[in-house]
């Protein structure tokens, strides 16, 4: 008999569709799962802002002392959790994404990986699958985790899966998923992987696009998030400062800086990709935003189509967090902790199919925390000259030597 068999026989019965959440940050996975019907049952999370959001709005949820993930047992989360071994339904979460951001390839070729300090939260997400021997385990992360050739960190998860499978018996087959939460009906452009495992080995089948080209439905849009509001006047914090935000008036709606290269149709103040995509990106009233940023810089979008800062309340409309949701913290660390956040209507979409393919369940298909359709959009915002201030960089530019050949790239190959 396997170690899992015997394990199994002993269970005694846990609560019904039980989750731990890891990495929970302000809570956008779990108040999808919630919707879904989960039952969250502990919370591990080490940032102090994002766990004062998590007691505010959800005082029931337990969260783990300590909350850094690095110094707690896997057998002390399942006893604060109330669980025993295989009696969780469901191990979710998303370790820190920056050891594969995109950001780093473009920039320098490169980016930490599993050199990354960061990527060692790969490796205890898995300590814990193996001791809490979950039905099912999802982990979230950005695309580049699975990048063609730079995808150690997908490839050791796989290795230590099936590693944990020899000990314990276990079948987990994890299945990578790549999802634009725009194809399910979140107003929000967002790429990202989720890797689902269940552990007889059930496998999982993303359900087809509900928005979009070929479709049933369209992309829903910002004005359908955040159109009721858009105001005429607006506080003082929300006016961006900086070097270059006096150019937001001359950019179009959904365009960015490269309105003003030679290749576009604004003035040649930049030369082609040599900035990184979310420089002075601005909302379309008519299409979905553009990925919310977690640290954003004075010139990082998506800016408002009105050329200002979202607000706190319009960034958690675009992922989807439920109105009545406070974000604790000032506004880098509520952009921060809204920005890493699950929009949490996909969380919601994968917890029904969880439910439907890999528990059995009969659940319903249309999801709850997606915005309404909202009629009446106006026309997109005039666009204004350049500022008189900018006028003197108009001149030939270069453009960008190619992904990973810019600046950090070179100083990483002659150090």
């Amino acid at each position: 008999m396997t170690m899992w068999s015997k394990m199994h026989s002993r269970l005694l019965r846990g609560s019904a569709k039980s989750v731990i959440s890891l990495f929970a940050g302000a809570g956008g996975l779990d108040l999808g799962l919630e919707a879904a019907g989960f039952d969250t049952r502990l919370c591990v999370e080490i940032d102090e802002d994002a766990r004062a959001t998590l007691h505010l709005n959800r005082p029931d949820w337990k969260i783990a002392e300590p909350g850094d993930i690095h110094r707690i047992e896997p057998t002390e989360i399942l006893r604060q959790a109330g669980l025993r071994p295989g009696q969780t339904t469901l191990l979710a979460g998303g370790p820190p994404c920056q050891p594969f951001s995109k950001s780093g390839y473009w920039s320098r070729g490169d980016s930490g990986r599993l050199k990354d300090p960061r990527a060692n939260t790969l490796k205890a997400y898995l300590r814990i699958v193996e001791v809490a021997m979950p039905k099912v385990f999802v982990l979230e992360n950005v695309k580049g985790l699975a990048f063609d050739g730079k995808d150690e960190g997908l490839r050791l998860l796989k290795r230590q899966i099936a590693a944990i499978n020899r000990r314990t018996g276990s079948k987990y087959n994890p299945q990578v998923i790549h999802i634009n939460a725009a194809s399910y009906g979140i107003p929000q452009r967002r790429e990202r992987i989720f890797v689902v495992a269940q552990r007889e080995g059930v496998g999982f089948v993303l359900p087809r696009p509900t928005h979009g080209p070929g479709a049933e439905e369209p992309y829903m849009s910002t004005w359908d998030a955040i159109g009721d509001l858009d105001l005429d006047r607006w506080p003082e914090e929300l006016e961006p400062t900086g070097k270059w935000t006096g150019l937001l008036p001359s950019i179009p709606e959904g365009k960015n800086y490269l309105w003003h290269t030679p290749r576009c149709g604004g003035a040649p103040l930049f030369g082609w990709r040599t900035r990184f995509w979310s420089f002075l990106l601005k909302l379309a009233k008519s299409e979905p935003s553009w990925t919310i940023q977690a640290v954003p810089g004075p010139a990082t979008g998506p800016f408002h189509w009105r050329s200002r800062l979202l607000s706190i309340k319009e960034l958690c409309r675009l992922q989807t967090f439920p109105d009545g949701y406070h974000i604790s913290g000032d506004r880098r660390a509520a952009h921060r902790q809204i920005g890493n956040a699950v929009p949490c209507a996909l969380a919601e979409m994968l917890g029904l199919e969880i439910c439907r393919q890999l528990l059995g369940e009969l659940v319903r298909t249309d999801l709850t925390l997606i915005p309404s359709r909202r009629r009446n959009s106006p026309p997109p915002e005039p666009r204004k000259r350049v500022a008189s201030q900018y006028l003197p960089l108009r001149r030939r530019r270069r453009e960008h030597p190619g992904t990973g050949r810019g600046p950090g790239a070179r100083k990483r190959l002659t150090a």
